[in-house]
């Protein structure tokens, strides 16, 4: 009798064993068809958008000429609670992110500064506030001349001059509305410039900004290339770019929790938050087919930018990209 409870036993053991082992076996197998399915899409954007003329609009292909149209849809629908939106992307950390970003570039009274998709002017107040606490007199006159909306039609249109030492550049008017608004909250209206345009062709002279940056909407691009291209020709001599982009997290297991919890969660938040879900949806997906940090510092590299660098912040959920025109 005992004998044979000891072998139920025995087998009890063994099916559980096996059992553990399968679903140990099937997750794994599921996360490495996932990542297969990830780097299969990307490959196949890549190709598309230098290929066919289509590119990414999360994962879905679209004609290029369509992409700008449908993410202007998504930032128009999502701009009254942005900062809401990156509080839960990224847990409230994206604050910090930012305030770090501003110590790295360190900003100085005497340069001329341009933040692209930059409409609700959160990178831009952090870097005015920045300077008011190291150098009080730089903020506390307006600018000479004063600060105006331009809205670049065509690269065929005149080329302007900064009208401010601190100008802010984004192609969706209602972002800007927005920072528009925040800056009269904040007393900085008249440290600014507003620009309507396109990261992709600005309508500045070249050789016109010290400090050229570009915070979680670079990915948001139709052709990321360009972008960084027109950010050379705009930075002076010995001029610096600097980009704040979410990014790959570099840990396979903390790359799986972060990818669940993007996908089960933040959509379903933006939902609630912002009776939108679409929008949310394609910015996390935005995210899983931008290029991971060696990539994006190659590409970097290939448009004439020298001592190309990058620092991974909270294991790599965002990257800092860095890079100098000589």
């Amino acid at each position: 009798m005992n004998s044979s409870n000891d072998f139920c036993f025995f087998l009890y053991i063994k099916s559980s064993v096996l059992f553990f082992l399968y679903k140990i076996t099937s997750r794994l197998f599921q996360m490495f068809l996932r990542s297969l399915s990830y780097i299969t899409r990307f490959s196949l954007l890549r190709t598309h958008s230098t290929t066919s003329h289509t590119t990414h609009f999360g994962f879905d292909e679209v004609p290029e000429d369509e992409k700008q149209t449908r993410v202007n849809q998504v930032f128009s629908s999502v701009a009254e609670k942005y900062d809401l939106m990156n509080d839960v992307m990224s847990f409230g950390v994206h604050r910090i992110w930012k305030d770090y970003f501003i110590r790295v570039i360190r900003p100085d009274p005497q340069w001329n500064y341009i933040d692209v998709a930059g409409g609700t002017g959160d990178i831009a107040f952090r870097y005015l506030k920045e300077l008011a606490r190291y150098y009080p007199s730089s903020t506390s006159e307006p600018p000479l001349i004063p600060t105006h909306t331009y809205i670049a039609e065509s690269l065929e249109q005149t080329r302007i001059h900064p009208t401010s030492k601190c100008v802010v550049a984004d192609i969706n008017s209602n972002m800007l509305a927005v920072g528009k608004q925040r800056a009269i909250d904040n007393n900085l209206q008249n440290h600014i410039q507003w620009v309507e345009a396109n990261a992709e062709e600005l309508p500045f002279h070249n050789e016109q900004f010290d400090i050229y940056t570009i915070a979680f909407g670079i990915r948001n691009c139709t052709h990321i290339d360009r972008v960084v291209s027109e950010a050379y020709r705009v930075l002076k001599k010995g001029g610096r770019f600097l980009c704040l982009e979410f990014s790959q997290v570099n840990n396979a297991l903390l790359r799986y929790f972060y990818d669940e919890y993007s996908k089960t969660f933040i959509p379903p938040m933006g939902q609630i938050i912002a009776n939108d879900w679409k929008s949310y949806q394609y910015l996390i997906e935005s995210i899983r087919v931008f290029p991971k940090q060696k990539e994006f510092a190659e590409l970097i590299g290939s448009c004439n930018f020298r001592y190309v660098s990058y620092e991974n912040l909270s294991f790599g959920v965002a990257a800092i990209h860095s890079g100098y025109k000589l």
